[in-house]
């Protein structure tokens, strides 16, 4: 046997082991899900294992490794050929910055790395090194010495335009991250700032702690930094006036451009700020609060308890009453319908849609809260939270922070392809737990909200024609509503500081039986034919991030 049949019986030996260990921690974590997993397996339920096993392994401390040697090597090899060069447009001067200014440790591994690219010869500047440590880099003492080392390197007659990559000592680059930005500029040839993946480095060099971007998300990066230290962009060192060459503002620069790649291997990286709580003027909208309900007195008194404690300029509330029965249930609407709430009947068959289609329109205010009768409010200010951001002009339908009542998550925005419909971000998370980098916990843009608690303008819910009654009675209104808004302009927001507690029950799950199930197939397969679920990547979420699950775990 050759040594290079050795070496790959040898990596294939490695591989099974690591993947018998992904599978033996998933095992380990949830004994009887792993078990169910193995069964919906053996009886052909493939979409359901897939689901499970997704949860179970991704959360192994071995998954990302097992990612690393299965699909990193394929993702990477398609931009291998690409060139740095000036024939195709990319070729103006690219510069690699090596922040010194804090430590050397590790600057050895991050100049090899750069010797190291499969194309492209990058001027290398070390930034507060006192002397070269190779032949093949320039040591630059202060920011204006760099300043000005870059003005020099500008082309004569060029528009003085240098590319610049900022790399802090320690920190190493994918051998072929020049290739993979040289790619993204061709396609992107407007474009002046692309930010590629990123994960950290232990002190034996060994990565962890992958973190898979969403594209370019404002709101998410004013309370997480996912730029710095892990991009490229165009620098004019004209324009300085004594700011950092290296500081990325990105509204400097357009509409960055996501390279969804890990490229970047890093010793630190900036972490996620929780934001505090809005301060709420006091000249907000009138809103007006549409519940639809069917008998669940209790849980209807308890959500009319919490509206009454809802600290709120002004607003007013509506009952849609799907033919309640229930002797309690009546008496309840009576009630409150002698204290000033309007209450709708609505008899016949259940559809949520047109139910809304119809009485939104007769609602008296701008603004337009939809609310489940099994909501629990928690904190007076929620609606003034929520009805905030929806004052945004670029923002449509606001969500809310959900949890079940045994505290856990069951809403934290809406990822669209999961499953290949759509599936909450976080659901069943610790409710203290901050979820992938703190997104569950930070304001931000996102595909969809569910309209168990969601906030918007009555004539954006007009001007897209409301609900789709036809296709989406019961099951993927809300996700259709969302896409539908997002195409004007109108983004999806989830505002994290507003947080309830929602009454559904875990146990429920899909409906998966019966008519039910027929008739949430068919308004999946709707979703899917409408919006392309099931091929397309949620722009927030990533194409590495596992679409059979909802809790942001690798791909495996």
């Amino acid at each position: 046997m050759g040594l290079r049949s050795r070496r790959s019986g040898r990596t294939a030996l490695s591989l099974a082991v690591l993947r018998a260990r992904v599978h033996l921690d998933a095992l380990i974590a949830d004994p009887a899900a792993y078990v169910s997993a193995l069964r919906w397996r053996v009886l052909g339920k493939k979409l359901r294992a897939r689901h499970r096993f997704a949860a179970l392994m991704g959360e192994s401390p071995r998954a990302y490794a097992l990612w690393i040697a299965t699909r990193e090597p394929d993702i990477l090899e398609e931009v291998r050929a690409v060139e740095w060069s000036a024939s195709d447009g990319v070729g103006d001067p690219l510069v690699v910055v090596v922040d010194c200014r804090a430590s050397v440790t590790g600057l050895a591994d991050t100049l090899d790395s750069i010797a190291r690219q499969s194309t492209g010869t990058p001027t290398v500047l070390l930034l507060g090194g006192s002397q070269p440590v190779s032949p093949v880099c320039e040591a630059l003492p202060d920011l204006p010495t760099l300043t000005a080392r870059l003005s020099a390197i500008a082309p004569p007659g060029s528009d003085g335009t240098v590319w610049v990559m900022p790399v802090a000592a320690g920190d190493t680059l994918s051998p072929l991250a020049v290739a993979a930005y040289a790619r993204a500029r061709r396609d992107a040839p407007d474009a002046t700032l692309f930010y590629a993946d990123d994960d950290l480095l232990d002190g034996a060099g060994n990565r962890h702690d992958p973190l898979f971007k969403p594209q370019w998300n404002s709101e998410l990066f004013r309370h997480h930094d996912y730029v710095s230290g892990a991009c490229l962009f165009a620098c004019d060192p004209r324009r300085i006036s004594g700011e950092s060459p290296l500081a990325v503002r990105p509204l400097d620069h357009g509409i960055p451009v996501h390279v969804p790649l890990v490229l970047h291997h890093r010793r630190d990286r900036p972490r996620p700020v929780v934001p505090a709580m809005p301060a709420l003027p006091y000249d907000l909208p009138h809103v007006s609060v549409v519940i639809p309900t069917r008998n669940g007195a209790d849980l209807l008194r308890t959500c009319m308890a919490g509206l009454a404690q809802t600290d709120y300029p002004s607003f007013d509330v509506t009952i849609i009453d799907n033919d309640s029965d229930d002797p309690e249930a009546l008496a309840l609407l009576a009630d409150l319908a002698k204290r000033g709430t309007r209450i709708v009947p609505w008899p016949g068959a259940f559809n949520y849609a047109a139910m809304h289609n119809a009485v939104v329109p007769q609602l008296a205010g701008p603004l337009v809260c939809l609310l489940n009768n099994d909501i629990e409010m928690t904190a007076p200010d929620w609606l003034g939270i929520m009805a905030l951001q929806t004052l945004r002009e670029d923002v449509g339908a606001v969500g809310a922070r959900l949890l079940y009542p045994d505290g856990s998550i069951q809403h934290a925005g809406i990822v669209i392809g999961v499953g290949g419909g759509a599936g909450h971000a976080h659901r069943f998370a610790p409710g203290d737990a901050p979820g992938y980098f703190a997104r569950a916990l930070l304001p931000q843009y996102v595909s969809a909200v569910t309209a168990a608690c969601l906030v918007l303008r009555k004539d954006r819910f007009a001007a897209v024609g409301g609900f789709d009654a036809d296709n989406f009675t019961v099951a993927f209104n809300d996700v259709d509503l969302c896409l539908k808004l997002n195409a004007r302009g109108w983004q999806s927001f989830y505002e994290p500081r507003a947080c309830l507690v929602h009454h559904e029950s875990k146990s429920r799950g899909l409906d998966t039986a019966g008519p039910k199930k027929v008739r949430f197939d068919r308004e999946l397969e709707a979703l899917k034919r409408i919006w392309g679920t099931d091929k397309a990547h949620d722009p927030y979420h990533h194409p590495e991030l596992s679409q059979f699950g909802e809790r942001f775990v690798v791909k495996l």
